[in-house]
């Protein structure tokens, strides 16, 4: 279960799945999921935006989530095209986009190359570029996924997106039980090409043609993510950054008091 009403659209060849709350009168978001995810993960961050007037977008990413299957080959570049036909399909104009992990680096190559279709971005919890050591780290899970399925990835996966402390807490089981179910739904070619396109990921040499306001946030216990965003955000012509205190991979659900007052402050 998701928020709004789940339309599946005819996008680039695909079947999109896209959650619409179809009302608001201050504009648009778009929210873009990580990988093995969908948009479910944003929940609580539609109901948020949804409250302060806004009409919001939940997308689920080829092979994800309510999307339908994927053929292997596309690019990130053709995952940013994605969005870029949903607004279309839905005769929006110009938007603004919210996106984490994967979906951080497809607001990424939206704001590099499309621009003019967005009033802001907010990019979470990811990179503009893919050193070879962590381009490597993706071919075991590759591997694992195309012999076992997602399924087997799952209890690693939460692991590493939430720490072994929150993800073994009793008192988050309900939470992780759904994270798992989501991984192991999702498609064996949706996983293994989105993390293939992951593993071409090359654009921080261009991120200085983003000019919309963006708002870099990470979690603070998030790995390599708070330095290379801390990093990343002088580079733009209009960026900051911040970090949310005591979380991990997916600050919107490990910290939402602090995760929302972010993007509360950057909508108002």
């Amino acid at each position: 279960m998701s928020f709004g009403n789940c339309k599946i659209l005819q996008v680039n060849e695909q079947s999109i799945a896209v959650y619409d709350t179809e009302t608001g009168d201050r504009g648009t978001v778009l929210l873009s999921h990580s990988i093995l995810s969908s948009s479910m993960m944003w929940e609580e961050q539609a109901t948020l935006l949804s409250s302060l007037g806004y009409r919001v977008l939940g997308m689920d990413t080829r092979g994800h989530g309510s999307s339908g299957p994927t053929a292997l080959g596309f690019t990130l570049n053709d995952l940013a095209q994605d969005c870029v036909g949903v607004l279309d399909a839905l005769a929006i104009p110009k938007a603004h986009f919210v996106g984490l992990s994967l979906g951080g680096m497809i607001g990424l190559g939206l704001g590099i190359h499309d621009t003019s279709r967005f009033e802001s971005l907010v990019i979470c919890d990811t990179r503009a570029d893919m050193p070879q050591d962590m381009a490597d780290s993706w071919n075991p899970r590759i591997q694992l996924a195309l012999d076992k399925g997602c399924a087997a990835m799952a209890p690693a996966t939460v692991e590493r997106w939430f720490g072994e402390e929150y993800a073994n807490d009793p008192a988050n089981a309900a939470v992780m039980s759904r994270f798992k179910d989501q991984i192991s739904k999702t498609t064996v070619n949706g996983f293994v090409g989105c993390a293939q396109a992951i593993q071409k990921l090359a654009y921080l040499p261009m991120v200085n043609k983003i000019t919309p306001p963006t708002l870099f946030i990470s979690g603070e216990n998030d790995g390599p993510f708070p330095k290379a965003l801390s990093e990343l955000a002088p580079l733009l012509p209009s960026a900051r950054y911040a970090a949310v205190p005591k979380a991990g991979h997916l600050p919107n659900i490990q910290n939402p008091k602090e995760f929302n007052a972010l993007i509360t402050h950057h909508f108002k």
